[in-house]
């Protein structure tokens, strides 16, 4: 790797395994040069190192160093491959190991950075202190340590920021370290992370250094710090990492100040991920020598801000003192300006001094001092005085914050808007209450474009209250939310989301598919192609209008169609969204977003299937994810989902029940023409779908145009005896009833879908009707405009047809009469094998048997109708799609060994191998019965707990099987020593076993003590002739305790297992079985509504009628369209809106639920309390000020008095009282 790789961050590119490449980047510095200290009398170099320790070559020229009189690092010191690097552990502390390396002093920064980044793991900062003060020996203040405990490392876990130190066991640094200590011992290990203390160190200053130094690096080095309680040069182990900066000098300070100043820089003209702007540097000064004046100026000229800590004492007051009294002279306006200027110049730097010798009197050089600080007085608007003893440490991360502005203010001459640089420092902190009451307090007007940054960065690092209060200030999201903006959003998804992996792996099928794609990034097309293999066949794709693909085409023909899309100009990038909102929250969704997603659902249209449709997105990852802790939050989230569609639903029925069905069955062209009851069905809402509202809909589905508490036996009656419909044995709802229930159209019906809707919302059997007379285009007439919808309806069909209508179209028609004809099809199946079974051709089959035949074949005509015709999918997805149910599998079964059995009977050779088939095939198809009552409101709960406690007979036939098999198997060995036979076998090894479970135990067989009245042999020939063996009395008592254990594991501790955990299953289940029963019913409704009236046999002349209609007269089907209205215009604008009242009404509700909870009434006393307190502070600072105002009136009443007595005496005599001071004015005021 060359040096330009370096300088642009080569490090990153690095092996992480491999370290040998650290030596040859990273550098130590070693005296080349002995220039001899004239304080040693000639024992030490200026380094700080004895002549002894320095290398020959350091020592050879003497010519030059007489000459030399002043030590450089530059010049007197070479660069070798640094020796001591790796991982830190501190003796004794049971800390995590901290990152160390020992670099020298004129290391590039970025290099630095990079491994600081990479290598060591530290994520990157929001924000960068950097601790300055306090070195050496010199005392800290008690408030200063509760100011760094409260206030700094507060702050710095809330934004997200690093803390450069010095990183030593003393001064400002080991107290920078024990607030982090205790900051991490009082909060919890998640936000541990987020305090990252470094320490910047002077290598030659560390104790105990030796022990660092490998050449290989150490992993880890021990590291041993003595205990004590004063302050030591030893490295503090409260820091995170430790940068050993080596300018070749030892036991010297300073040496690090150069780097470090160059590292601060190098940061603050950085970007973290995806922020607005560069990392915010802020140094801070508390107390400090006057050595570090050469930090602060070196600080300074690089615009470097400085947050100065008033009354900490040393360097800071000195700083303090300067920037708010001294003041520099004005100019005089006339007179020369050069010379003006000069003596103005002259009078600061004479000020300066004065001040310099006032607060270091021990300073006997101070020329150089004097400059210095005329340098730091030049920059003084980069320095800021934080009086802490007055403010108090609460609110110092708002501190830091305007801080950080007003330099940035000070750096960049004019800005669009001031507070632009303050917003983007507040999304970056993630501190929304800072925006609120600092930024957005109504005092400012904010447009579109000071917004759109920060907008961007708030949902790309998931900060929804940022973006609720952008939403709040002006923000429009229409114009916001481009196509290419929400491209982008969905390329800066983290590389450790599912969403992500899945857009990767549809991004790399487009690019092997299209070699010549230019398009390396992810577009809206994989989103589509992600969203589409979520949803299934809910609803249709996304992005598919955006993109310009044909929905109606093969996928071969969309994909080329898409590659030439992005191979082009992608012109939709530059359009807005159509539905921001609900693309927002889909994009949330899938990266499990669970706050960010709530709230972009608040805002959304449609809310209850926006909630299903979420809970179905995140169902559906939830299945692919394999973190376990992920997998159960997009659960929780999913469910949580499925709750507040339940509860607005519940509002929307509970005002109007009407329209709440309509809200079911409506067509959505936000989710695709998907409705509320598919999208339940597929994202598997079973809290949802058991609803009363949903049941209600689909009763009223059930029983149509006939009154729900109709008795069966009256439909089945009239099933036999047709001409009753006509009678009062059935109640039908009047067309009166119907049409005051249903909602009245305003005025004229604006299309054929509206007067469609108007004419069957409530009569669903009429749903049905109107589809099959929709077939028929000739018979589809509008009212006109003075025709009542009633009268239309009257005209369009008498009587007599409605009323049959009304009876057979009914699902609950339906239904029963396929039960009836199934119950005759199993006593017709049954007679068959039981009576009616004869040979094979040419004496059979029967004429009975032809009719079974006959009826299978329209049980199967039946099957493929259900499978490949009915819906708008592939063939392949259709057969997927059926082969998902159980029940459907259970067809499969049937019909297949039916057409097996049938086969094998038509032969002599395996006629009885054709009527066994065919006698298990009847097992099959009795069962298939269970599907048929799952209806039933008793026997469906039961027959759902039947199928769980299924699943709990499995593991209890393993146990057993174990112990059969061990049982069943010695038991045999042991009583006959050789039985050739394996049908014998078999059976005294499994089959003998199990009886003994149910008590046929043959005791004459087992107990050799009794008699067996059986004849045996032991000759071996006719033992492998089939001859019963003998048995071995051998070992008989072993064979006895052998089956009384046999018999205790399985009747007392198996048996009792399963009956224990049946019941445990029955109580679970009980619980939610009535949830379950009313999710499959909606399954089971379905069914029946799309099937044909006539059941199995007749239902062949349905087919053949279908058959005309589809391939003869060409008639689309309606069928595929379940319980599904297109409403548009008006009626769907009016539905939307009181769908949104709801759930404003829903959401404030639940907003006044949560300000009633304990927490959120602890966080309103907590605010009050912080209210009052401020107030109090702000009391106590107007006191002091009043105070400060009284002793000064004080003072001047007393002036005044004093000069007028003078005037008074000012014949000669002197006055008796003496000039008054200020501090007996003030002495006297507070005796007061």
């Amino acid at each position: 790797m060359d040096e330009n790789d370096i300088e642009q961050g080569g490090v990153g590119a690095m092996s992480k395994t491999d370290l040998s490449w650290i030596p040859e980047f990273f550098k130590k510095r070693v005296c080349t040069t002995f220039v001899e200290d004239s304080f040693s009398n000639g024992r030490l170099c200026q380094c700080g190192l004895a002549r002894d320790i320095h290398d020959s070559v350091a020592l050879g020229d003497n010519f030059s160093t007489a000459i030399v009189s002043h030590w450089d690092s530059t010049q007197h010191s070479s660069e070798q491959p640094t020796d001591a690097f790796g991982e830190l552990e501190f003796t004794g502390a049971g800390k995590k190991h901290s990152y160390f390396l020992r670099l020298s002093s004129s290391t590039p920064p970025s290099r630095v950075f990079d491994i600081m980044k990479v290598h060591w793991k530290l994520k990157q900062p929001n924000l960068v202190v950097s601790v300055v003060g306090g070195e050496g020996k010199l005392k800290i203040r008690g408030w200063v340590r509760d100011l760094l405990r409260k206030g700094l490392v507060k702050a710095a876990q809330s934004t997200g920021a690093w803390i450069i130190t010095g990183g030593l066991k003393e001064g400002i640094g080991r107290c920078v370290g024990e607030a982090v200590r205790d900051h991490i011992t009082a909060t919890s290990s998640v936000s541990l992370n987020k305090v990252v203390p470094i320490g910047i160190a002077p290598w030659g200053l560390v104790q105990n250094r030796q022990q660092l130094i490998h050449p290989e690096g150490s992993f880890p080095a021990k590291y041993f710090v003595s205990n004590t309680s004063r302050d030591t040069c030893y490295l503090d182990n409260n820091h995170m990492a430790f940068l050993l900066v080596d300018d070749g000098t030892m036991g010297r300070r300073g040496g690090e100040v150069s780097f470090r100043v160059r590292l601060e820089d190098y940061i603050s003209r950085q970007r973290p991920g995806s922020a607005t702007i560069d990392i915010p540097v802020l140094c801070m000064l508390i107390s400090g020598e006057v050595a570090m004046l050469e930090a602060l100026d070196l600080s300074l000229k690089t615009a470097m801000p400085w947050l100065v800590l008033a009354g900490s004492g040393g360097l800071a007051n000195f700083v303090t003192d300067i920037v708010e009294n001294v003041q520099s002279a004005s100019m005089s306006p006339s007179g020369g300006a050069e010379k003006e200027e000069g003596n103005v110049k002259m009078e600061l730097k004479e000020r300066l001094a004065e001040r310099v010798k006032k607060h270091f009197p021990s300073v006997n050089e101070t020329d150089n001092l004097v400059d210095k600080v005329v340098s730091i007085y030049q920059n003084k608007d980069l320095i800021f005085i934080y009086h802490a003893e007055q403010d108090g440490a609460d609110d110092f991360d708002t501190v830091l914050l305007k801080t950080l502005v007003q330099a940035s203010k000070q750096r960049v001459a004019e800005s669009a808007n001031p507070y632009s640089d303050e917003l983007r420092l507040a999304v970056t902190w993630n501190r929304v209450d800072i925006a609120k009451s600092e930024i957005f307090n109504g005092n400012i007007q904010w447009k579109y474009g000071d917004l759109e940054d920060s907008m961007t960065d708030a949902l790309e690092n998931n900060k929804p209250n940022f973006i609720r209060l952008f939403i709040d200030n002006g923000l429009n999201i229409l114009d916001y939310l481009t196509y290419g903006r929400l491209e982008e959003l969905y390329k800066s998804i983290p590389e450790n989301c599912l969403a992500y992996s899945l857009l990767q792996h549809f991004l790399n099928v487009r690019l092997n598919e299209s070699s010549t794609d230019h398009q390396y990034s992810v577009s809206l097309y994989e989103v589509s192609q992600l969203l589409e293999n979520l949803l299934g066949d809910v609803c249709l794709p996304f992005y598919i209008t955006e993109l310009e693909l044909d929905t109606n085409s093969s996928k071969r023909k969309t994909f080329k169609k898409a590659c030439k899309v992005l191979k082009g100009n992608c012109l939709y990038r530059e359009k807005t969204c159509k539905h921001p909102w609900l693309c927002l929250f889909i994009w949330a969704v899938l990266q499990n977003r669970c706050e960010m997603a709530v709230f972009f659902w608040e805002m959304c249209g449609e809310s209850v299937l926006t909630a299903l449709g979420g809970c179905k997105l995140l169902r559906e990852l939830s299945k692919l994810e394999i973190e376990t802790e992920t997998k159960l939050s997009m659960r929780d989230l999913a469910l949580k989902f499925e709750y507040m569609a339940n509860d607005v639903f519940s509002m929307c029925y509970q005002t109007k029940a009407c329209r709440s069905f309509k809200l079911l069955i409506r067509k959505s062209q936000l989710w695709g023409n998907a409705t509320c009851l598919k999208m339940a069905l597929g994202a598997d809402a079973r809290l949802f779908s058991s609803h009363d509202g949903v049941q209600s809909l689909l009763s009223q589905i059930w029983w149509g145009d006939m009154e729900r508490g109709t008795e069966v036996w009256k439909v089945i009656l009239t099933m036999f005896i047709p001409p009753l419909c006509y009678t009062n044995l059935i109640n039908f709802r009047k067309l009166e009833n119907v049409e005051e229930e249903k909602v009245t159209l305003v005025g004229h019906p604006t299309s054929e879908t509206d007067c469609h809707y108007g004419e069957t919302f409530f009569s669903f059997s009429e749903i049905k009707n109107h589809e099959v007379e929709q077939e028929d285009s000739n018979n589809i007439r509008r009212p006109t405009k003075g025709t009542s919808l009633a009268s239309f309806r009257q005209k369009k069909r008498p009587f007599v047809v409605s009323r049959w209508r009304q009876f057979w179209y009914a699902p609950v028609t339906s239904f029963l009469g396929n039960v009836l004809m199934y119950f005759l099809f199993l006593f017709l199946y049954a007679y068959v094998l039981l009576i009616d079974f004869k040979p094979p051709p040419p004496d059979g089959p029967a004429a009975s048997e032809f009719v079974l035949y006959f009826w299978v074949f329209t049980l199967v005509c039946e099957e493929i109708r259900e499978t490949f015709i009915v819906g708008s999918k592939t063939v392949g997805q259709r057969l997927m799609l059926y082969v998902q149910d159980v029940w459907n599998k259970f067809d499969v079964l049937a019909i297949s060994l039916f057409i097996a059995g049938m086969f094998c009977r038509m032969f002599s050779w395996s006629f009885n191998m054709g009527r066994g088939i065919l006698c298990m095939d009847y097992m099959v198809f009795t069962l298939r019965l269970i599907h048929i009552f799952t209806i039933h409101k008793q026997l469906g709960p039961k027959i759902i707990i039947l199928g769980k406690m299924m699943k709990d007979a499995f593991f209890f036939l393993f146990f057993l099987a174990v112990w059969l098999c061990a049982y069943g198997v010695a038991n045999q060995a042991l009583l006959y020593t050789y039985d050739p036979r394996p049908d014998r076998v078999f059976r005294r090894v499994l089959y003998r076993p199990y009886l003994h479970i149910f008590g046929q135990i043959p005791v004459e067989e087992i107990d050799t003590g009794k008699s067996w009245d059986r004849d045996c042999t032991d000759n071996l020939t006719l033992v492998n002739e089939g001859e019963e063996p003998c048995r071995d009395t051998s070992h008989n008592w072993l064979v006895v305790i052998l089956l009384v254990i046999f018999l205790l594991v399985t009747n007392i501790l198996l048996v009792n297992l399963l009956i224990a955990t049946f019941s445990y299953t029955f109580s679970k289940v009980q619980e939610r079985s009535d949830t379950y029963w009313k999710f499959q019913r909606y399954n089971l409704i379905v069914e029946y509504h799309s099937r044909p009236t006539l059941a199995p046999p007749f239902i062949i002349l349905s087919h053949i009628n279908l058959f005309i209609k589809r391939n003869i007269r060409k008639v689309p089907s309606t069928k595929i369209h379940h319980f599904a209205l297109d409403l548009k215009g008006k009626e769907a604008n009016k539905l939307v809106k009181w769908e949104t009242l709801q759930k404003e009404n829903f959401l404030a509700i639940e907003y006044k639920k949560q300000k009633g909870t304990d927490s959120e009434r602890l966080k309103q006393i907590s605010a009050k309390v912080d209210g009052v307190l401020k107030q109090v502070a702000e009391i106590r600072d107007v006191d002091r000020r009043l105070r400060t105002l009284e002793s000064d009136m004080e003072f001047c009443t007393s002036s005044l008095q004093w000069i007028m007595e003078t005037l008074s005496q000012s014949s000669g005599a002197k006055t008796s009282k003496v000039h008054p001071t200020r501090k007996a004015v003030i002495s006297a005021s507070l005796e007061k």
